[in-house]
Parts: structure tokens; sequence; C-alpha cells
């Protein structure tokens, strides 16, 4: 869906990005529709995506503007995220990917939600992601990306390996190029 850029690493470099870049940030403008395929969406303003839970700057959480792009073809708007900045999400990948990292370690699911200061609950989301029916598709793009990883087993030593190596914040992006990062 091409959702991440994974050019833009820090936030730093992403309000640069916007406040620099013509007509806002064409690192992050879209070639095609990712839905419909026509050419050039132009941009439709920006919305204001709270970056980080846990980060507070004066006591308000801090903000980031995301360009919006609308497509004449399907009326639909769509919007690219920097690396550091995670879809859908309320932490960031480094946060999930310890969380991670300590459950398949062996650590018990309340005891690594407690380390990191997350939610049972979404500790519990984040290592049924791996567990769930898509996961054989993200190994499978993975790996093809990847072809050291396609010497590890499935399942949980895959994911170490992943988690080791490149890293969940640069698999997101190559996952996102072919599939919907969930």
């Amino acid at each position: 869906m091409l959702r991440i850029v994974p050019s833009v690493t820090t936030l730093a470099q992403h309000h640069c990005s916007m406040a620099h870049g013509a007509h806002g940030a064409h690192e992050y403008r879209l070639h095609a529709c990712p839905h419909c395929g026509l050419g050039k969406p132009w941009r439709h303003g920006y919305y204001q995506r709270k970056v980080d839970r846990q980060a507070k700057v004066d006591g308000a959480r801090k903000l980031a503007g995301v360009c919006r792009y609308f497509c004449r073809g399907c009326l639909r708007t769509h919007s690219r995220l920097p690396l550091c900045i995670a879809p859908l999400r309320w932490y960031d990948w480094a946060v999930q990917q310890l969380v991670l990292m300590l459950l398949l370690a062996g650590t018990s699911l309340r005891a690594a939600a407690k380390c990191v200061a997350v939610d049972r609950h979404t500790a519990r989301r984040w290592r049924d992601w791996l567990d769930a029916p898509r996961a054989t598709r993200f190994m499978f793009h993975l790996r093809s990306h990847w072809p050291a990883l396609g010497r590890t087993a499935d399942g949980p030593p895959f994911w170490r390996e992943v988690l080791a190596r490149p890293g969940l914040a640069q698999a997101m992006p190559c996952l996102d190029r072919v599939l919907t990062v969930p």
C-alpha cells in the first residue's frame, strides 16, 4: 500500500521535510493512487497525528502534521507516514519490538507489558499478530526481501531473527510495499 515512507526516520527530519518540501513534503507525494492507480493524487490538506502516547512536551502530547492526498479517480483520500510514526499505533516501533522480544524470550505477557509500560491487551494483540494466519504471508515476503531469513524455521525462531537483524522498523516498510501493515 506504500503507507510508510522509509527514508524519513526521525521526527526532526519529518518536520523539516514538511516545512521545506515543495508543496509540503515531496518525499511523501504519491506517484499514483494506491487504490485505483490513477496518476498524481493532489495534496488535500493535512491532519495532526499524536506521535507517541508516552512522550509529552509541556504537558501535551507531541503532534506531527501528516499530509493527505486526494485521488480524482476513486475519490479517496490517502496519507503517508514517516518511518518514525507507526501507522495505526499509539506506540513507536521500538516499544513494540521490545515487547515482542521479551515475549519471544519467554517472559510472561503480564511481565512484558508491565516492564515496557503498555497495556496487557496491547501486548497480547502484538503477540497474536505474530501467530495470525497472515503471519505466513509476512514471513514469505520478509524472506523474499532478506534471503538469509530463508534458513530460519517458522514461528518464534523466525521472528527472533527478524527482530535481531533488520528490526521491526525496517521490516514494516518492506511489508508495507506488498501488504497492508496491521
